[in-house]
């Protein structure tokens, strides 16, 4: 066991972490600096997040103000504080839903857990208890909570901790038809969500087929099954739009988000509620039910102060509709190595996001090849993520031309390290 450092990190092999950190100091734009001073273009913005890019002061000043104005206050009960309220109206003017509620946590792990409980919470309260049923897509990634870990569809962070939570069930993440087969048989009755990317991003960047989306919620509309876009990543102009979901002519009952929605200064998650959902919750009736659920930090002023300033970037430097400006240029320069004896498939050309798989045979060969091509393509000053199957690249809004030049440059450059090593 290594006494280097203490410092555990999420999703890494610790043994061989610590020969092997990449220690960030600094960042400008889109570019980070490691502790011995090399420059890398972060084409990940950092996990999804960093989508205005790094070191912006707009954010620093916003941040130093409200700490010195009141630095923290709970929402619980009655309790609230101004930038929560200020940002709740803000997000929820942007919805798909006129009049919908916003319930803030920590982060997308907590809005998905949220969600879970309110979906069945929600029809506890208008007389139907018993659909408690939530389906998730194969692939899918809901965050590493319980119940996110439960409804996500990879088996892979589900193994090694015993028993899932009962009443949760994966269909193929590209078949709207196995939804509807998979509603008939739980029981319609006894179904209260379905979870859904508009595009699976940790999965693997998959994008729907045509016309899913739109299938999927009629399905669930049919049925009276909540549709839970799972908006973590694809909101804050990542698909070109506020909510990404929102390029699709569908309109879900709840909507996760965080990420983006503070450019990752700050964690903060939220959750959009349509009215049709909250509205049991709202009547202001004696007896009225409560949503017995919240997160300690649900709505802490500081990162809802973070979250103000990232709106006013958003809209000053017109950054949501990059997300679609940038598809085909961010498509052009990784289809440069679609035709490489290492790459099996090249996923992009559906928001700011793009996936590079290795073949069958290089990732049998060497489970670890991911990996490889991760570090390889750092050597040559790019930042990707390694995703299991390939790497994936979600450049902040920012990037420009000279950006996606040098990932143009360093992929195939990687991938012919890999080769040697393969």
């Amino acid at each position: 066991m290594s006494a280097q450092h203490a410092l555990w990190h999420p999703f890494a092999d610790m043994g061989a972490v610590d020969g092997d950190r990449m220690v960030i100091t600094r960042g400008e734009g889109s570019y980070v600096w490691d502790d011995a001073g090399r420059r890398y273009f972060d084409a990940t913005a950092s996990l999804w997040y960093a989508n205005f890019g790094h070191g912006r002061p707009e954010i620093t000043e916003a941040v130093s103000r409200q700490l010195g104005e009141l630095d923290s206050w709970n929402l619980f009960g009655y309790n609230a504080n101004r930038p929560a309220i200020e940002l709740a109206d803000r997000v929820a003017a942007l919805a798909p839903e006129p009049g919908s509620k916003v319930f803030f946590g920590s982060g997308g792990g907590d809005v998905i857990d949220t969600a879970v409980k309110l979906a069945r919470a929600y029809f506890a309260q208008t007389g139907r208890p018993e659909k408690v049923h939530v389906i998730g897509r194969a692939q899918g990634y809901h965050g590493t909570h319980g119940f996110g870990t439960a409804v996500g569809g990879i088996p892979a962070n589900a193994a090694g901790v015993g028993p899932q939570p009962p009443e949760f069930s994966h269909v193929p993440y590209d078949d709207a038809a196995a939804l509807e087969a998979e509603i008939q048989r739980v029981g319609a009755a006894r179904v209260a969500a379905f979870f859904c990317e508009p595009v699976i991003g940790a999965g693997g960047v998959l994008l729907p087929p045509e016309g899913y989306l739109e299938e999927v919620a009629a399905i669930c509309r049919r049925h009276e099954v909540l549709f839970v876009a799972d908006c973590v990543i694809a909101a804050w102009g990542r698909l070109g739009t506020w909510f990404g979901i929102d390029r699709w002519p569908v309109r879900p009952d709840l909507i996760t988000t965080a990420k983006g929605i503070t450019g990752g200064t700050i964690p903060l998650g939220a959750l959009v509620v349509a009215p049709r959902v909250a509205e049991p919750f709202f009547t202001g009736e004696p007896g009225a039910p409560v949503f017995r659920h919240g997160p300690t930090y649900a709505g802490h002023p500081v990162a809802c102060a973070a979250g103000l300033a990232t709106l006013d970037i958003y809209e000053r430097d017109g950054l949501i509709p990059r997300g679609r400006e940038l598809e085909k240029p961010l498509a052009d320069a990784v289809s440069g190595v679609s035709g490489h004896a290492l790459v099996a498939e090249v996923r992009a050309g559906l928001g700011f996001l793009a996936a590079v798989e290795l073949t069958p045979e290089v990732l049998d060969a060497d489970p670890g090849a991911p990996v490889k091509l991760q570090r390889a393509c750092r050597d040559e000053g790019v930042i990707v993520r390694n995703l299991g199957r390939g790497v994936a690249v979600s450049p902040p809004l920012v990037a420009a031309e000279p950006e996606l030049d040098l990932l143009s440059a360093a992929l195939p450059k990687a991938l012919d390290r890999l080769a040697a090593q393969v």
